[in-house]
């Protein structure tokens, strides 16, 4: 087969025949392409296509294309040598080797969602590059086996869409918003809107082929059952680059029922939301209601308020559905004109906010419609908060421009799982999660106000989220609960942020870091962290030993 090389690569190539001493004149991303071009499958790599230096045409849109934070997109954040997209899994495995051959810091990004730019931006150690997967997206349905095998840079909604395809009566349970890249995603846990019922996208993972710190591909048999424990729910870029997941499908009716019912502070919105709170984890696992608060301007004054959103999917049709609102939760005053029947992949749609009407395919796109400079924290809550606390926090989100908070029920098969079955720790007791959003659109100038309000709005909630230890989510990732330090592996350190992200589950993820890649070649700024070394002196024996 012919293929094209750029020509700077092949005269790369046709001088390493001529001159060992090729490196010391080739630029680094020549030097890398060398290197990939001869540790990987020749014949599908047109490199031309597939790495972008700072100085390429497509550069900027390359790395902008899946970032989500615009707060790790202005000039002064830090950028990579170049960014490599893979078309093959061998190219992937070849750019592990590679970058320890030359030294290089790598970050991987399958979807670009992570809240502090970890996958694209790196504040501890430069020059850096990028591992983007974005060409790796192939999903392989097995209706038969009620399986499915994903490539990392497929995004949910794509896996959503090709499950449905095959059939009306298959779904997976995992994330709400669809253009999350399915290799990060599941690293954290993965969570939606079929958790109550089924648990996360991470208890439904069967197989997985991962590249470790030593360029190998390893699927479940040859890793072990420690490091793939440790690689669902553990958080992303911590052991290995994820290539694929095997998952398993999980049945769904025909129809489900979907709803928004919007409550004011004046249609007593503050009563609703601590009722809410006492029943939502103990609904029916068929029934997931969250609930998205914002600010808005009501009345002919256009004075503020707060607005809750319940939004709603209930697996089955609606006269159950509204059976079960009379029983448990009457005063969401829900009737049948707020329900949608639909099939499930419908309902995907309807709860990504996509208009009605919106044909499945623009799941293929991929494309993320949320681009915001924005600081987000989060919270689990074990007991509901009180009305007065509430009051409370409305004045809070009142003094920002446009907070945004979501509150996630569990209960159901949330509950029923162990907190070490896989290292998501946040399981019986939970009520329900809250996630912090502050977004604003004018950039670096007033982030620091935005940083501020949101910072203090953590600190007043303390006495009402969990405590000892306050959780937090993984995979909506706050580097102010602490960062790892360049070059330092410090376990102690790390703790702090490690125990509120996994709980007791993060001494084992340590102890599953230090066996699978003891020199933290996959390291970032919240990275799970190796045991030091020995030193030569502590290995030593007494005279009486």
């Amino acid at each position: 087969m012919a293929v094209w090389i750029k020509p700077s690569v092949a005269i790369i190539m046709f001088l390493l025949l001529q001159c060992s001493e090729y490196s010391l004149a080739a630029s680094t991303l020549e030097t890398f392409a060398q290197c990939v071009s001869l540790n990987s499958d020749l014949s599908v790599l047109p490199l031309s296509t597939i790495f972008f230096a700072a100085n390429d045409t497509f550069f900027t849109t390359i790395l902008q294309s899946s970032a989500q934070n615009l707060r790790y997109l202005v000039p002064s954040a830090p950028k990579p040598e170049f960014i490599f997209t893979p078309l093959h899994d061998s190219h992937v495995q070849a750019s592990v080797i590679c970058s320890k051959q030359l030294g290089l810091h790598l970050r991987v990004r399958s979807g670009g969602h992570d809240y502090e730019g970890l996958s694209y931006v790196s504040e501890i150690e430069r020059p850096f590059i990028i591992v983007d997967l974005s060409n790796l997206r192939v999903v392989s349905v097995d209706v038969e086996e009620n399986t499915a095998w994903i490539q990392a840079g497929a995004t949910i909604g794509e896996v959503y869409y090709r499950i449905a395809k095959k059939s009306r009566v298959h779904g997976f349970p995992a994330g709400l918003c669809t253009s999350l890249g399915i290799g990060g995603h599941i690293t954290g846990g993965a969570y939606g809107s079929m958790m109550r019922k089924y648990g996360l996208g991470a208890d439904n993972v069967v197989d997985a082929k991962i590249v470790d710190a030593n360029g190998k591909i390893l699927d479940r048999a040859a890793m072990g059952e420690d490091l793939f424990w440790a690689i669902r729910g553990g958080g992303g870029a911590s052991f290995g680059i994820i290539l694929w997941w095997k998952i398993k499908l999980v049945p769904v009716p025909e129809t489900v029922t979907v709803f928004t019912v919007a409550k004011t502070l004046e249609q007593g919105g503050t009563k609703v939301l601590h009722k809410w709170q006492q029943v939502v984890d103990k609904l029916d696992e068929d029934l997931f209601i969250r609930a998205i608060i914002q600010v808005a301007n009501a009345g002919e004054k256009g004075q503020k308020t707060i607005v809750t959103a319940y939004q709603g999917l209930f697996l089955g049709g609606v006269d159950k559905l509204l059976q079960i609102i009379r029983q448990s939760f009457p005063e969401l005053g829900l009737t049948g004109k707020d329900c949608v029947e639909m099939s499930w992949i419908e309902s995907v749609l309807y709860i990504a906010s996509f208009p009605t009407g919106t044909p499945p395919e623009v799941l293929l796109q991929g494309k993320s419609t949320f681009k915001n400079f924005f600081k987000a924290k989060s919270d689990f809550v074990t007991e509901p908060i009180s009305e007065t606390a509430l009051e409370g926090l409305w004045k809070k989100l009142m003094e920002e421009d446009s907070p945004l908070t979501i509150w996630t029920p569990y209960g159901g098969m949330m509950s029923k799982i162990s907190e070490s079955a896989i290292p998501f720790p946040h399981r019986n007791g939970t009520v329900f999660m809250i996630q912090w959003l502050s977004l604003w659109q004018d950039g670096e100038r007033d982030a620091g106000k935005h940083m501020n309000w949101i910072r203090k709005l953590y600190d007043y909630m303390a006495p009402y989220v969990s405590r000892f230890p306050r959780q937090a989510y993984v995979n909506y990732r706050d580097l102010d609960l602490g960062m790892n330090k360049k070059n330092e592996t410090n376990f102690i350190e790390a703790s702090g942020w490690g125990n509120k992200y996994f709980k007791d589950n993060f001494d084992k993820l340590v102890l599953i870091k230090t066996m699978i890649d003891p020199d933290n070649f996959f390291r970032h700024e919240q990275s799970i962290p190796p045991l030091p070394r020995p030193s030569s002196q502590s290995m030593g024996c007494s005279d009486s030993a």
